[in-house]
């Protein structure tokens, strides 16, 4: 029996989280004015035919719509979970069917002749209650493979639709949600394996137009790596300093006497010699495993043969799967290709407007890369450079710790929830901006490719905003009923 639940926002409600809001919305708009103010046309901050004044309104919805939202029964959201997932998996396939082609992707649907949404900002509240809702199920256990299906099912069916939309970029966030199952007890290793994937395929690619015998350098360098990290799991795992000092002391012996062998003239092929290496680790863990009836050196031996698979498919994926223009962001990223005038352009410009801003900044309003458009995108997915021309590295800085305080802010709040279904939402909205801002960043100063989705409450459009906000303030009206028995 439920306690009659506290409707007085001022005792309820978390304001320290709500200031931040505030704070972060208010710097959007700010941003955005600077971006798109023009010294010869200039219009004020509250002309409604400017971006600025357009970024007014979407503000002034969103607090009412998170007003709304605060003043709904926090049960609903638990009781229509699944109802609200069902409904947005319609809206995405309705988007993919409907939505006309905006610069190569089919991801808006049109209401009036100037206001457009894009179902895949709201989507991520409805995946969110979802995972919520299934986690909170009584007596869930999240590793089992029945259980571990419908999470996955869960994450990865509107990221196919979203990819279908073309949006791969808006697809990845929903990667976001993993992070949460590590508070609710998927293992580390799988995270481990996942950076793993990541470093073999950047390592592949990047190294992938020289030779190394019948493999790339990147195979090559890949497979080292491989032998070198199954040790690591071999000792984190089973603090089997015998079989890792065994593997780490036969693999550089054997690669340290092929060289000496080679550097007296005798033609090897280094490429062979480093998948015989690791036929010899995946055989001798295997005999380890049967030996030891040891589960852990025979998924070791999993690892390494998974590891070579998947640096195999690079190529595959990288030239076969991903569209051109994809292929060639992460060129650029990964310093292959050189395209200042095409892929490269964008970030080229972008970190030329932050480095000009020096310590201080040049002021707002007087960013002169922002004010001659040298940046494209420089309102939406770009505005971070506007921050850093005007506001400098003091700036940028301040911009990233409230971003960064509001992160934790959030993660404090999804502790001290009484119950799995507000920690579980608590924590995928934490790993959502968490995901966008690091994702923003990177790619803003040449970190990460560019696959442009927004930066939370700074980049200009309605969308992204009312998406953010919904996701946030359901939290928070969760949080207000935390104190129930």
């Amino acid at each position: 029996m439920y306690q009659r639940e506290d409707e007085n926002i001022k005792k309820s409600l978390d304001w320290f989280t709500i200031t931040l809001y505030i704070i972060l919305i208010l710097g959007g708009w700010f941003s955005i004015y600077g971006a798109s103010y023009q010294y010869e046309h200039a219009t004020s901050m509250f002309d409604l035919s400017g971006r600025a004044g357009m970024q007014l309104i979407w503000m002034g919805t969103s607090l009412i719509l998170g007003f709304i939202i605060l003043k709904l029964d926090s049960n609903i959201y638990d009781i229509l979970a699944y109802y609200i997932y069902a409904a947005f998996i319609l809206l995405l396939l309705l988007t993919v069917v409907v939505a006309t082609d905006t610069r190569g992707s089919r991801s808006w649907l049109k209401i009036t002749e100037t206001i457009q949404i894009q179902p895949a900002e709201f989507a991520k509240f409805a995946v969110a209650l979802a995972l919520a809702r299934l986690l909170n199920t009584y007596n869930f256990k999240l590793l089992t493979p029945k259980n571990l299906l419908l999470v996955a099912g869960i994450i990865i069916l509107p990221m196919l639709l979203i990819i279908l939309q073309k949006e791969t970029g808006s697809a990845l966030v929903y990667t976001a949600f993993i992070l949460m199952l590590y508070r609710e007890g998927l293992p580390g290793v799988v995270l481990f394996i996942g950076v793993s994937a990541v470093l073999f395929f950047v390592v592949g690619l990047k190294y992938s137009e020289t030779d190394i015998g019948i493999l790339s350098t990147g195979e090559f360098i890949t497979i080292i790596l491989i032998i070198i990290i199954s040790s690591i799991l071999l000792f984190s795992y089973k603090q089997d300093g015998v079989a890792t000092r065994n593997i780490l002391i036969s693999t550089a012996g054997f690669f340290g006497i092929s060289y000496l062998i080679s550097e007296m003239g005798v033609d090897i092929d280094f490429g062979i010699l480093a998948l015989i290496a690791l036929a010899a680790l995946v055989v001798y863990l295997l005999f380890l495993a049967k030996k030891h009836w040891s589960k852990v050196h025979a998924l070791v031996a999993v690892f390494a043969i998974g590891g070579l698979l998947f640096v195999s498919s690079v190529d595959y994926l990288f030239s076969d799967v991903m569209q051109p223009h994809q292929q060639m962001r992460i060129k650029v990223t990964l310093g292959m290709e050189d395209d200042p005038m095409g892929a490269g352009y964008n970030v080229n410009q972008s970190k030329i407007a932050i480095g000009s801003g020096g310590l201080l900044g040049k002021g707002y309003l007087n960013g002169t890369q922002t004010k001659l458009k040298y940046v494209p995108e420089q309102d939406t997915d770009f505005i971070f450079c506007t921050v850093g021309e005007e506001q400098g590295f003091v700036g940028s800085v301040i911009v990233l710790l409230l971003f960064f305080i509001l992160i934790l802010r959030l993660i404090y709040l999804a502790e001290r929830q009484k119950n799995t279904f507000g920690r579980v939402y608590g924590y995928c909205v934490a790993c959502i901006f968490l995901f966008h801002l690091s994702i923003n960043v990177g790619m803003v100063i040449g970190l990460t490719p560019v696959i442009g989705i927004p930066l939370p409450f700074f980049s200009y459009g309605g969308s992204s905003l009312w998406g953010f906000t919904i996701l946030l303030f359901i939290f928070l009206r969760i949080d207000m009923a935390r104190k129930r028995r």
